[in-house]
């Protein structure tokens, strides 16, 4: 279970990198893209990155019990 968290956590963050540069291009190239995608791809990246500290606390709390 935690291998597989591991491996979710891994391709989230990847996700939220990965939207964070088109979201950034897009901002300084500017254009019809930018205009029409902007704050969709700012709403992607709060919602992968709160993906990614969820699944981040999860393994912690799966740490914290498998020591109890």
């Amino acid at each position: 279970m935690e291998l597989l968290l591991h491996i979710l956590l891994i391709c989230v963050l990847i996700a939220v990198v990965g939207v964070l540069f088109t979201g950034l291009a897009s901002f300084v190239i500017g254009g019809e893209f930018n205009r029409k995608y902007a704050n969709k791809l700012m709403r992607l990246r709060v919602a992968t990155q709160a993906l990614a500290v969820l699944l981040l606390l999860l393994l912690l709390l799966l740490r914290s019990i498998a020591k109890s």
